[in-house]
């Protein structure tokens, strides 16, 4: 068995195609939304709510119902948002305010306004401390915010353009640090940098999760997953995904990581169950490079709208009245 495991790993570690299996999985739904810009998608403390960050406030998704708040939260160019577990307290960055806007989950009221850095990006909650986390993708640095008091408990140093963050659940954030390529491991309790993760020939990390068994999991700008041991650092599969990812989606009940890529509009399966490999690619839409998945149905949702051709020298523009968060299932 032990040799049998240590062949799947070296194999695991060789640049594996796209694999076109089928995974009985497609686009089973299409909702519509106002039309503007996105980011990450979160889902909310209690499971029941899709939070998708938009360039103007908070847009959300009853999973149940499958009711839709376009505007739960108004606020300008917007990133992260969370919900505090066992609270009516929501976060959701703000580039436009330089910081975080701590607001009621249920009314969508902002309640303060807390400055954090240059560009807050990614945000994420800590069970272990309780603390309300906010990276900076110019400034550098992890904000650290306390939900109760809701104010500014401190700041973490972590030179670099700060992206996507996992944390464990015993203290410890995982971050991307994009612009050199590694992940910095924080103690948010001692408010410090306790190691850093070297991810070899990965351009650009952007999305980040961390799975059960203590397996991160980083989508590469150079259209690499890399999937390494948290506690050791160790590599344990170079897989080949498609072109601009910006998140990992992992579906824990699954044991399945799933890596959206906008510019060939593809969702790359990871099973993370036993050696990391990928499992197939579902078809999606072009622009589809961030999402959440629904813990109880493993429905994936994925925002996305439709791109008119780029004129000379400017980014494509989205065709009005395109947008859409797409529902990827069974």
């Amino acid at each position: 068995m032990r040799l049998r495991l240590l062949a799947a790993a070296a194999m695991a570690l060789v640049a594996l195609p796209a694999i076109a299996a089928d995974l009985g999985m497609t686009i089973t739904k299409r909702i519509p939304g106002p039309d503007g810009g996105w980011d990450y998608v979160n889902l909310s403390a209690d499971g029941r709510t899709m939070l998708v960050s938009r360039t103007d406030g908070v847009m959300t998704i009853d999973l149940a119902s499958g009711a839709v708040n376009p505007h739960l939260v108004a606020a300008a160019r917007t990133h992260g948002t969370v919900t505090v577990p066992n609270s009516k307290i929501g976060m959701v960055t703000s580039t436009t305010t330089g910081g975080a806007l701590l607001f009621d989950a249920a009314t969508g009221a902002v309640t303060t306004t807390i400055k954090t850095g240059t560009k807050p990006d990614a945000a994420a909650y800590d069970p272990a401390t309780g603390m309300l986390l906010v990276m900076d993708n110019a400034g550098g640095g992890v904000a650290v915010i306390d939900p109760k008091a809701q104010k500014l408990v401190g700041t973490v140093a972590v030179a670099g353009a700060l992206e996507s963050a996992a944390v464990d659940g015993k203290g410890s954030v995982y971050v991307n640090v994009e612009d050199k390529g590694e992940i910095a491991v924080i103690d948010v309790a001692a408010r410090k940098i306790v190691r850093t993760i070297k991810l070899a020939d990965c351009e650009e990390p952007g999305g980040l999760a961390l799975t059960k068994q203590g397996y991160l999991v980083a989508a590469c700008a150079n259209s690499r997953a890399k999937v390494v041991e948290a506690k050791s650092g160790k590599l344990l599969a170079d897989i080949a995904i498609g072109s601009r990812p910006d998140a990992v989606i992992y579906d824990a009940g699954r044991d399945r990581a799933y890596v959206p890529t906008g510019g060939d509009g593809a969702l790359t399966a990871i099973d993370t169950t036993g050696v990391p490999r990928a499992i197939g690619v579902v078809p999606t839409q072009k622009g589809s490079r961030t999402g959440a998945v629904d813990p109880a149905t493993g429905n994936v949702y994925l925002p996305a709208a439709r791109f008119a051709p780029a004129e000379a020298g400017q980014r494509p523009k989205a065709i009005p009245g395109s947008f859409e968060v797409l529902v990827v299932g069974h």
